[in-house]
């Protein structure tokens, strides 16, 4: 018996990739570089949108 997963869409902004790590170019004490984390602003960090019978639909 096949098994289905849940198709959960990818945002379309980020594809996947909701968090990312970016270099300031200063260094700490023992090295290591400082960095500062960004989530995706569209999706805010989840790297899915909200399925379609989530959204709201604005009627005329």
């Amino acid at each position: 018996m096949p098994q289905h997963a849940l198709n959960t869409p990818v945002c379309r902004d980020c594809d996947g990739f909701a968090t990312v790590a970016i270099t300031t170019g200063t260094r700490h004490r023992d090295g290591s570089r400082s960095t500062l984390r960004v989530a995706c602003p569209s999706c805010k960090g989840t790297g899915h949108t909200a399925p379609a019978a989530a959204l709201t639909r604005a009627e005329r």
